[in-house]
């Protein structure tokens, strides 16, 4: 569903020229000649549109650094000042907000662990009320669209129209080899119910580690996204927090020159009909698709009744095995991820479950 979000174009409120948005700095303020030298290496790479740096962190445990606070906001003015780029930082109380806006921060930004609570993002949407400056929402810590959606409706209730989102991954529990699970499907989720909303990549959160920045930011850049955050450091390996996923300016540089920024669309004749006619292939067999999926919940309802009318269970642990190593099996067999294959099984499980349980709980026809 689409929802009326009156947002800003994102070049209203920072000059790209067209480019996707950069914003770069350390994850934490750390010392003044720290910041100062970072945002000077980053200026001096001629990408950088806007600096970040963390000012208050909220951390899980106590005991972590959690940030200079207010004693920072002086070294970012004298940063501004030498490098003419505007500043980012993170924000979680009307304090903070207070006292970011009589420092001059230019852009606010409400982090995972904010977006996760409606109370503290309604008091943020209530301190902006009147203010007229641009807010990034990172999604929440968990996969939960409906809190990310809701932190934009309460900030544009309070009249912020300079919006924009950050995609930073997600906690799931699950091993992997990323810090937080990137869910892509989440941001284009979101990005079906707010279109005009700039959405911008966070690949240092996404990956935890400088050796999967590359791919994730190519990724974000691939799904056609308004930029990217990245956390840089003079000496990453030294950092007060978050050591392993920040790069040096230089680094950073290099990164951005190998990074390839598509075109949305081609005028190309040619390719404009081959793509038309894949398209239309791709409908083709997403019919077929469904009606296979229709076919299979047929069976599994006459199976329901079988087991309704003989007193049989209808979750048999044995043949759910069965079913997900066959079928992945399959599917590598086939070029297809087990992954997949595994997800889209158990969603069909699950409908299956849920089908049989109608049957079951409905006495048979006498």
């Amino acid at each position: 569903m689409k929802v009326d979000l009156a947002v800003e174009p994102l070049g209203s409120w920072i000059q790209t020229d067209g480019k996707p948005l950069i914003i770069a700095g350390p994850c934490s303020a750390e010392t003044e000649e720290q910041l100062c030298e970072t945002a000077r290496q980053l200026k001096a790479l001629g990408a950088v549109h806007a600096i970040r740096a963390g000012v208050w962190k909220p951390r899980t445990r106590p005991g972590s650094f959690e940030g200079m606070g207010e004693a920072a906001l002086p070294w970012i003015q004298r940063a501004k000042a030498e490098t003419g780029l505007p500043f980012a930082v993170e924000v979680a109380t009307p304090e903070h907000i207070e006292l970011a806006l009589k420092y001059g921060v230019d852009i606010l930004w409400v982090g995972a662990r904010t977006t996760v609570n409606p109370f503290n993002v309604q008091e943020i949407a209530d301190a902006l009320r009147g203010v007229d400056v641009p807010v990034l929402v990172k999604n929440p810590v968990n996969p939960d669209l409906a809190l990310w959606v809701g932190a934009f409706e309460r900030l544009a209730g309070a009249g912020i129209k300079k919006l924009g989102a950050i995609h930073r991954g997600f906690a799931t529990g699950e091993a992997t080899k990323y810090r937080n699970v990137p869910m892509w499907q989440m941001a284009i989720e979101l990005k079906s119910i707010f279109p005009q909303l700039p959405i911008i990549g966070d690949p240092s959160h996404m990956a935890g580690k400088r050796a999967y920045l590359n791919e994730l930011a190519q990724m974000a850049m691939d799904l056609n996204y308004d930029g990217l955050i990245v956390e840089s450091h003079i000496d990453p390996d030294n950092a007060w927090s978050d050591a392993a996923q920040q790069l040096t300016p230089a680094a950073f540089g290099d990164m951005l020159d190998h990074l390839q920024i598509r075109q949305v669309e081609s005028e190309n004749l040619e390719f404009q009909g081959v793509m038309d006619q894949t398209r239309r292939n791709i409908d083709n067999v997403d019919r077929q698709i469904v009606e296979m999926l229709a076919a299979r919940m047929a069976l599994v309802e006459r199976l329901a009744e079988y087991k309704r009318d003989n007193n049989v269970t209808l979750f048999q642990p044995d043949r759910w095995k069965e079913i997900l190593k066959t079928r992945t099996e399959l599917g590598q067999r086939l070029n297809l991820y087990p992954e997949l294959v595994e997800e889209i099984y158990k969603i069909i499980h699950m409908e299956s479950i849920r089908k049989q349980t109608e049957v079951m709980n409905n006495q048979p026809a006498v």
